[in-house]
């Protein structure tokens, strides 16, 4: 029954859409509608600004963060399924029409409940794949590519870590969904027409 309690709140948690909270309180927009009508930290920076961006990011990744420390406290053994529940309710939203984001930002608050409470391998299983992430983004300018093969690399990384089975598990569940999420951008990657980033300047004349 904890368990249940659990994820049922962490769906909650994940659920509430703080790329349209704070779009319609601060800047009197709905950011579903404009760009990609998606309501992750991509999205929101590319309609509201670097601030914005920079907010949801936040509050999206500790959404996931604080779904695993509920775990931690009322049932541990749901860590990992909080987490991803977590993500689940983002891309899902009860509180939008289930109308949500990628889970990307989210994702990463996973990977940090999963240091705090779990592993605690900070550089390999946080840190090492957001350095990758943007080392991706300089190479590819690809928000969308950064993202999924960053979190791929976190996946491989908790297999060689050797991490309990179902930890890993769940990390390439996340990463299938995710992926999956991108469907539409892994489209556009493949015809050439996806978005390229403007504020890590420019390399071989173009953005």
């Amino acid at each position: 029954m904890k368990t249940l309690l659990v994820l049922i709140v962490s769906y909650l948690f994940g659920s509430v859409p703080w790329g349209l909270v704070i779009g319609k309180v601060f800047y009197h927009k709905d950011i579903r509608n404009y760009g990609s009508g998606n309501l992750g930290a991509t999205n929101a920076g590319r309609i509201l600004g670097k601030p914005a961006a920079i907010s949801v990011t936040l509050l999206d990744a500790f959404k996931a963060f604080f779904s695993m420390m509920l775990a931690y406290y009322v049932a541990p053994e749901a860590i990992p399924y909080a987490g991803l529940a977590c993500c689940v309710g983002h891309c899902f939203p009860i509180f939008a029409q289930f109308r949500g984001g990628k889970a990307v930002a989210t994702s990463y608050g996973y990977l940090l409940g999963i240091c705090v409470f779990l592993t605690h391998q900070y550089f390999w299983q946080f840190f090492f794949p957001i350095i990758c992430f943007f080392a991706i983004l300089w190479i590819c300018r690809m928000v969308s590519l950064s993202s999924i093969l960053s979190l791929l690399i976190a996946v491989i990384i908790s297999f060689i870590l050797k991490n309990p089975v179902n930890l890993s598990i769940c990390l390439l569940a996340l990463w299938c969904f995710v992926t999956y999420r991108h469907k539409a951008n892994i489209q556009r990657i493949r015809d050439g027409s996806e978005s390229h980033i403007k504020w890590m300047g420019e390399r071989h004349g173009k953005n």
